[in-house]
């Protein structure tokens, strides 16, 4: 479902933004050389991984740059 936009920072952009599709990779890196050792889906995380909790999109406001959670934009344009 679409909802309208509003950038809760500059408060006049209503059109351009950018979407960002977040694809969280878990891996295990080698501490010393920054390598990754393992890589994991979400079935098979060890029990010291913590799965990736975070939003599955962020958006950008086209005109003054700010990043945030989809929800902040669209709260915004309810007001």
């Amino acid at each position: 479902m679409a909802h309208p936009y509003l950038c809760p920072n500059c408060k006049t952009n209503r059109s351009r933004f950018n979407i960002i599709e977040q694809h969280a990779t878990s891996v295990k890196l080698h501490p010393q050389t920054g390598d990754v050792v393992q890589q994991f889906t979400s079935e098979d995380l060890d029990p010291f991984h913590v799965p990736y909790r975070g939003p599955e999109r962020r958006i950008q406001c086209g005109s003054c740059g700010l990043i945030e959670e989809e929800q902040m934009f669209i709260k915004r344009a309810a007001q």
